[in-house]
């Protein structure tokens, strides 16, 4: 799941689906809500974080000290039922400051990025772009090949259409949509279903427009009228049998949206109220056909470039001849960080693909599964012993992924022993500066210092990284937190009291 800290207001829905919704300006009315997961906003798509601030006073701490200020705060009877796992070593040694159960399993939730996204980089290298390319085929057929950017947008979209028009394209009686380079399923089938209904859990495959998600804006109207639905793209309302249950209520009402999807992925529902004075929202939802969803943005993208489009068709594999058109990612370097900042799912789902073009793949075998067998024969090459981890994805959405804090540990040592060192350290966000750390740690010891990846899900939270410890030396941490029923701040809260210890560590 993704983790951010913005001004994102997030409701759950009774069938379990989970949506964001945005203000369009600001609005500062607040929303009814029931949180059974905790979700992600955007970059489009990220987790929405309650700032807060340790508690842990501003004072010098010695190594030799250090095991029982975190037993301080770890050993405390709200955090009795709970699993905590640590490990602590400076970056230049093997030396261990602290351990809690280092070589023990955990949930490590969006951690597994961090993973990932050393994989990516050890085997693709920072300059790795992912391409979308159009061939011409002959007889007017035009093929469009799409190898799982999920960077793709409408600017990218009308490049390709520009480029076709460039070319002398005035028509195009049919174009084909190879969807072959990403093989499996579009979602983990592990993951569950308020995170597959979820636009932090939206579709990967070999096209990915917009993320794989569309929006809608709920419009309050007169009072006892239901709310008015304005779609970002009115393709996509011809998609959907709405049921729109909702009601604008006058201004001292609550408020509160339901929206569900059946399982089908026809219908959607809408329910609840908002007040006649409310600021529209904005809803995001996953698609359910990427491939289609391609097509239909594109067709609008040639539209504007006045070349008419025919029948599409969707077909896996084929002959490519001459490339007409084509667009790129941004670099590898820039999509880490869009990753590993925002903790963006489906970046790293993407990436995690991505690495399936480094091994010959066998039949039946899907991309996902070949880039989870190249991510941890990459990261045996960093020195992270195999038996430390069991990956069932590349973004940490499925309650299945299991490592250790010893794992992190090793492939935050290991990374920086190599030349990209500093391109994986500047995915990280920063302490009080970015990303989903923007908003902790501000005004404290660790601010500026610290680069660490977060992770959460329900009953989970998890942090790992490095602290840059200005009177001792550069620290390498991982902290998971494992069947939990406090809140998540309270956690978080804690968890951050002893990454504030370890900006304060001094040779005593």
């Amino acid at each position: 799941m993704k983790d951010y800290a913005d001004k994102v207001k997030l409701l759950t829905l009774r069938s379990g689906i989970l949506v964001k919704l945005k203000t369009c300006k600001r609005s500062l009315g607040v929303l009814l809500i029931f949180l059974t997961t905790q979700i992600t906003f955007n970059s489009r798509v990220a987790k929405a974080q309650t700032p807060t601030a340790p508690t842990t006073t501003t004072k010098a701490i010695c190594s030799s000290q250090l095991p029982t200020a975190i037993d301080s705060v770890i050993n405390r009877p709200l955090f009795s039922r709970m699993r905590w796992g640590i490990l602590i070593q400076p970056l230049s040694t093997g030396l261990t400051l602290y351990n809690r159960d280092a070589d023990k399993y955990f949930t490590p939730a969006s951690n597994t990025k961090l993973l990932t996204t050393a994989a990516a980089l050890q085997q693709l290298g920072a300059n790795f772009r992912i391409r979308t390319s159009i061939y011409q085929n002959g007889n007017g057929v035009l093929r469009v090949v799409g190898r799982g950017d999920p960077s793709l947008d409408d600017t990218q979209l009308q490049a390709l259409a520009q480029q076709l028009k460039q070319k002398g394209i005035t028509q195009i009686p049919e174009l084909i949509a190879d969807d072959s380079y990403i093989q499996g399923d579009i979602v983990n089938p592990t993951w569950q279903w308020e995170d597959v209904q979820s636009d932090y859990g939206a579709p990967v495959n070999s096209f990915i427009t917009h993320q794989n998600i569309f929006s809608l804006k709920l419009v309050p109207q007169a009072v006892g009228k239901p709310l008015k639905l304005v779609w970002a793209d009115a393709s996509e309302a011809t998609q959907w049998r709405i049921i729109n249950q909702s009601i604008t209520v006058d201004g001292n009402q609550p408020t509160y949206i339901n929206v569900n999807r059946d399982l089908s992925g026809t219908v959607l529902r809408i329910e609840g109220q908002l007040t006649t004075n409310s600021e529209p929202y904005l809803l995001d939802l996953p698609v359910v056909d990427p491939n289609y969803y391609f097509l239909r943005r594109f067709r609008t993208a040639l539209r504007q470039e006045k070349i008419p489009l025919g029948k599409t068709l969707v077909i896996s594999g084929g002959t490519n001849q001459e490339e007409i058109a084509f667009v790129e990612s941004p670099s590898l370097a820039e999509l880490l960080a869009e990753t590993n900042v925002n903790s963006n799912n489906l970046y790293a789902e993407a990436l995690l693909r991505a690495l399936a073009v480094e091994k010959p793949r066998l039949k039946n075998q899907t991309s996902a599964n070949v880039g989870l067998e190249v991510v941890k024969a990459s990261l045996t090459q960093l020195g992270v012993d195999p038996a430390n981890y069991i990956l069932i994805d590349g973004s940490g959405l499925s309650r299945r992924n299991l490592v250790t804090p010893e794992a992190f540990v090793q492939v935050l040592r290991g990374i920086a022993r190599t030349p990209a060192a500093s391109i994986y350290r500047g995915s990280l966000p920063v302490a009080g500066k970015s990303g989903t750390l923007k908003f902790r740690f501000q005004n404290t010891p660790a601010e500026g210092i610290v680069q660490a990846k977060t992770g959460t899900l329900t009953g989970v939270v998890s942090l790992s990284g490095y602290v840059n410890v200005p009177k001792y030396e550069t620290l390498v941490f991982s902290i998971l937190v494992n069947q939990s029923e406090q809140p998540t701040t309270v956690v978080r809260q804690a968890i951050d009291e002893i990454v504030v210890l370890l900006a304060q560590l001094q040779r005593c």
